[in-house]
């Protein structure tokens, strides 16, 4: 990919079917998907394969689902980017593509990382919303004294910001927001992500990459922490730490990684096509593809080919 970048979903990206049409047409996603089954101890496949939905979409099945699907489109296209960055869970599967940790320890790990975060605050005490309109610094200053914990959670792109917090500081963020023009709407999440309030998930997420093995990735990935590269194997572990309770820089670091790359083109790895609308707002001039089955495999193929 001498022009493109790579990109990486999140949850959320999940859909029953998921990774169906590589695994019924390439060895390499039946290796893949076995080797996941058999290192977290349950069928993920068949949870990817024919849901049901509700238990696909819990956060340390979520997780795992897509990390195995993104890393198999991935795979499958056999070409390099000049760097890539995923949302969230996605810097995981743009870390294991790069070489920087294995798929089998990104597996387990990101079960435990979606088992922690559901776990770190109590059923119905977090809350999330999506901001739609204003700048995040126009939210900022809007939140400023407002009672309660409300935190920018994503910068996904201009004109659409997630807030994370508590209950009682989220409900009353919405009011103010609301009240100064903004379009509000709840998130349909099981926990507060990206806010302070998963600091416990942080904290025992932190004893397991401390005996993981990192190297140095193959290519540029962007980190959401900093919306800069990562370069060694020790700010790798720091930053995937950092990365629960911090806001996911998504707009920053896809300008970033758009400027210093030079980029042309964007491939989108995994289903559902959300960060390919994002970056519609981020940078209208990239060309945006996407492998999410066979048939989208075989166009950007042919795309990149003629290049």
């Amino acid at each position: 990919m001498t022009s493109a970048v790579a990109l990486f979903p999140g949850q959320g990206s999940q859909i029953v079917g998921m990774g169906r049409d590589f695994f019924e047409q390439h060895q390499l996603a039946k290796d893949l998907f076995a080797e996941a089954d058999s290192t977290l101890g349950f069928s993920l496949s068949k949870l990817c394969f024919d849901g049901p939905l509700e238990e696909l979409t819990l956060t340390q099945h979520a997780q795992p689902a897509i990390l195995t699907v993104s890393v198999i489109a991935f795979s499958l296209l056999e070409q390099q980017p000049l760097a890539a960055a995923g949302h969230s869970l996605g810097e995981y599967s743009a870390l294991v593509c790069a070489g920087a940790i294995s798929f089998k320890d990104a597996v387990l790990l990101v079960h435990k990382r979606g088992r922690y975060m559901q776990e770190a605050v109590p059923s119905g005490t977090g809350k999330m919303i999506a901001v739609l309109g204003p700048s995040v610094e126009e939210i900022e200053s809007t939140l400023s004294g407002i009672p309660g914990l409300h935190e920018v959670a994503n910068i996904n792109c201009p004109g659409q910001t997630v807030v994370s917090g508590d209950v009682s500081g989220i409900d009353a963020a919405t009011e103010a927001l609301s009240g100064s023009g903004a379009k509000v709407i709840p998130l349909n999440v099981s926990a507060p992500f990206h806010c302070s309030l998963m600091k416990p998930a942080a904290d025992n997420l932190s004893r397991d990459i401390a005996t993981l093995s990192v190297s140095t990735p193959r290519f540029p990935v962007y980190s959401n922490v900093t919306a800069k590269p990562h370069m060694t194997a020790e700010e790798i572990k720091n930053l995937l730490i950092q990365q629960v309770c911090a806001p996911v820089r998504w707009t920053p670091s896809i300008e970033n990684m758009l400027a210093d790359t030079g980029a042309t083109q964007a491939v989108e790895f995994g289903a559902g096509g959300v960060l390919s609308n994002l970056l519609k707002r981020i940078n209208k001039g990239i060309a945006r593809l996407d492998v999410s089955d066979g048939a989208s495999l075989d166009k950007t193929r042919a795309i990149l080919a003629v290049q």
